[in-house]
C-alpha cells in the first residue's frame, strides 16, 4: 500500500481522531514587542474561530496590570510594584529601547501607520473571547493582587495552562 492509500484510510482505534484547534500562549516577558506579537497572534487566531488561551506568568503579569496604588501591601510587594511597569502603555522594547526613546518612536510609528497598539489589541482579544489567565503562583511571588489586574482576567495555576495546552494544536512561549 502506498502513502496515498494510507492517508485516505480512517484512523485506527489505537489512534483516535482528535480535533485540536486551540491556541495557547504563555507570556512570561513584559517586553512591548513580544506582548504586541502575542496579542496580534491571539487576535488573528480568535478571528479564525479558534479557541485561544493566553497565560501570563512572572514578568508577563505586568502587561495586565492597572495603574493602581499599593495600599495594603507589605514592603516587599510595594517594592516589586514600584519597580515593574504598570500595564501595556509602560512596557519597553526588548531591543533598542534607548532609555524609552525606542518605545516612544515605536508608538509614534504605529500610530502614524494606524496600527492598533496594545491597549486596543487587549480590548479586541477580550471582545473576541480570548481567555486571559494570570498565574496565581506568579501573582503570589510578585505581590500582585487580582484587583491590580485589568477586568476580565481569570486566575489559574499551572493546571489551567496545561489543560488549555492539551486542547491546542499550537502552544507558544513568549
Amino acid at each position: 500500500m502506498d502513502r496515498t492509500e494510507n492517508a485516505t484510510q480512517e484512523p485506527s482505534k489505537e489512534q483516535p481522531a482528535t480535533q485540536l484547534d486551540g491556541k495557547t500562549l504563555l507570556l512570561f516577558s513584559d517586553d512591548m514587542d513580544k506582548a504586541f506579537a502575542a496579542f496580534v497572534i491571539a487576535n488573528g487566531a480568535a478571528a479564525m474561530d479558534s479557541p485561544v488561551t493566553m497565560f501570563f506568568a512572572f514578568w508577563g503579569l505586568n502587561i495586565l496590570r492597572k495603574p493602581a496604588s499599593s495600599k495594603g501591601k507589605d514592603l516587599l510587594s510595594k517594592m516589586f510594584g514600584f519597580m515593574m511597569p504598570r500595564g501595556p502603555s509602560q512596557l519597553k522594547l526588548s531591543r533598542m529601547n534607548m532609555m524609552g526613546m525606542g518605545s516612544a518612536m515605536m508608538k509614534y510609528v504605529m500610530r502614524k501607520k494606524k496600527v492598533m497598539f496594545l491597549p486596543e489589541l487587549i480590548a479586541s482579544a477580550k471582545e473576541q473571547g480570548v481567555r486571559i489567565v494570570a498565574c496565581s503562583m506568579s501573582m503570589d511571588v510578585m505581590g500582585i493582587r487580582k484587583d491590580e489586574l485589568i477586568d476580565g482576567v481569570q486566575i489559574g495555576g499551572v493546571g489551567t495552562f496545561l489543560a488549555a495546552a492539551e486542547k491546542s494544536n499550537m502552544t507558544l512561549f513568549i
